[in-house]
This record gives structure tokens, sequence and C-alpha cells, in this order.
């Protein structure tokens, strides 16, 4: 079955990967063969975002079945998942994904195998751009006609399998005609909301005014933010998310003027695992990506550089988590694990 969103084409055998680190100047899409160039893609950014990042990992892990042929099986493809699960750390959709090949793959063996893993690769492409529609909606009630929004990062469709978490809201919010415009930050150091997000809601005709990111609480400070609305990477049992860096600061902006600030997610970047957002594994970046700007140096080449790719953003800041099954209020862990519990 072939299956096309904004950045990533399956052809049913064969997978590609819009490279985004060259958006908005160039788009160039890199043919994907087995899990270590899967692999290769999401640690080097090629791929990005907290869904995108579990359905190319789901494809890479049936690629590679694939790519063993008659002696697939589940001890098999080991090194492939060990490959996989080391590419980014913080994401659990990535191990969520994973996880559930695994026990699709079960003791199948061969064609048999290869034809399963595809087929749920599949489904979770499918189910997630199915979760981001209801999300949406979800998500689009909670604000007020008029509503003018912050976002960071990029939770748009290039971040999932279509529409998005957070900028699905946004989209269904401007398709409901209750949104005024959106304000993104730019997220440093890659830049995925000056490169991405403006580009996403440009294409789609959604008023968007880029800022720097220290502009946010100048804008709050104004009046002119009604709801800050973000992504998440992992939200643990308590409600505690991490997300991009610099969510945190937005948080604790919008509690001080009294601003909602919501996060959307599908159930999938939940992890009750986790109690809390000190369990969670922060990755660490190299330092070049801070010293310098899509290769330009713009620091000393020998500053050291402190660079974690995610903050955690306590539960007591988050007005909101909208999932594809509804609206956590006010997270807390009974909370979580009710909504939880409730849809399975």
């Amino acid at each position: 079955m072939a299956i096309n969103s904004a950045a990533i084409r399956w052809h049913g055998n064969s997978l590609e990967l819009l490279d985004q680190r060259l958006l908005p100047t160039q788009t160039v899409w890199l043919t994907i063969s087995d899990s270590q160039q899967a692999a290769n893609a999401i640690r080097e950014m090629v791929v990005r975002g907290a869904p995108a990042i579990g359905i190319a990992a789901a494809y890479g892990l049936a690629l590679e079945a694939q790519r063993l042929g008659d002696n697939a099986s589940l001890p098999a493809l080991a090194t492939a998942i060990e490959c996989l699960a080391s590419s980014r750390p913080t994401a659990v959709n990535l191990f969520w994904a994973l996880e559930r090949l695994q026990c699709t793959a079960g003791e199948r063996t061969g064609s048999e195998l290869v034809q399963a893993l595809i087929e749920d690769a599949e489904s979770i492409h499918q189910e997630d751009l199915a979760a981001n529609r209801r999300m949406g909606e979800f998500g689009a009630a909670l604000l007020s006609p008029g509503a003018t929004l912050y976002t960071h990062c990029n939770t748009g469709a290039l971040a999932t399998g279509g529409h998005g978490t957070a900028l699905g809201i946004i989209r269904s919010a401007w398709e409901a005609g209750t949104l005024a415009g959106v304000y993104a930050g730019e997220t440093r150091p890659w830049l995925q909301g000056s490169r991405l997000t403006s580009w996403e809601l440009l294409n789609d005709g959604i008023p968007v005014t880029l800022v720097a990111d220290s502009s946010a609480g100048q804008l709050m400070a104004q009046g002119k933010i009604d709801a800050v609305i973000v992504g998440a990477d992992r939200i643990t049992a308590n409600g505690d998310t991490a997300n991009k860096i610099g969510t945190y600061t937005l948080a604790v902006l919008a509690k001080h003027h009294g601003i909602p600030f919501i996060v959307a997610a599908p159930l999938s970047t939940l992890d009750s695992e986790l109690p809390d957002g000190s369990h969670i594994v922060i990755e660490e970046r190299d330092g070049s990506e801070i010293r310098q700007i899509q290769g330009k140096p713009v620091a000393p080449a020998h500053c050291p550089v402190y660079n974690p790719a995610f903050d955690v953003t306590p539960a007591s800041l988050i007005s909101a988590i909208v999932t594809e099954r509804g609206v956590i209020d006010a997270p807390d862990t009974s909370k979580v694990l009710a909504h939880l519990q409730a849809s399975h």
C-alpha cells in the first residue's frame, strides 16, 4: 500500500524521507533502504518530530526484515532494533513503535514476518493521521473565537503522519474560522519554527508572524497572545512533558501572564511507566549546533557549549493535554492514568 504524507512517502516496499534539514530552500527526498539508513536519518534530523520518528522507525524495521527475506526473524532483527532505538533517546514514540512491531513479529519468520511488519508500519502511519485529525477537533474547541496563538518548534504535517499535533489544532481552528493568527518562535538551534512552521502555515494561507524566541515574554505582556500551544516528545504519568528546549520557559511565562498553556500529543507519547519528568532521559547534542547556524560560525570555535535538545515542563504549568481521545484538564497522575485506561 502506498502512503504519502508531507515528510514520509511509503511505496509499499520502499521508503522516502523529505530531508527537513534543507527546507525551506530545497526540497530533497532521500531513499531509505534499511534500518541503518533509517536510524541515521532520525539521528541526523532528516526526519524529526516524535510521531514522524516513530513512523520512520517502524518502516525502517520493516525494510530490514524485507532485506533479510527468508532469514527474517525477531532474533535476526535484534541488532536493527537496537540501532533504531539508540538513534534518539527522548522521543517515546520511537520506542513505542519498535515495541509494537516486536509484538507483531512474535514467532513469525520469513515472508510472513515481512508482510506483518509492513502492514503494521502502514497502520501506525495511517493511525497517526487519523489521531491528529481528532486531536485537532478537540483542541480547537478549547480556543476562544478570534484567538491568536503562540507556538514553538514544528508540530505540523512535517513532524507527524499528517495534519499535525499542536499545528493540527491550529489548522483545525483555522478551518473552523476561530483563529486570528499565529506567532511562531524561531526555535534555536535547528530553527524548526522559522524554517518549517512558518513554511507550513504560509503554504496553508494561515496568518503567521515569525519572532525570535526571546520575544515571547514581550508579546504576552502586550496582551497579544491568547494561548500557547506546543507538542510533546514524552509525557510522564503525572503529566510532566518533555518537548523542544525552550518549552519550559514559555510555560513559565504563560503562567505568569495567566495565559492557557496547551500540550498536544497522541496517546503513544504518554509514557505511564515513568512517574514524573525527573526520569526522562534528555538528549544532549553536539556543541557545533549552537556555535554554528547551518555551517556558518556564530561563536568562537573553542567556546564550551551546553546543548540539551529538550526540557521538561512540570504538569503544574500545563492547562490541558489534548490527545486523540479528548482533553486532560489540569493534568496530574490520576487524570493521566484515567485517560489512558479509558482509551484501552
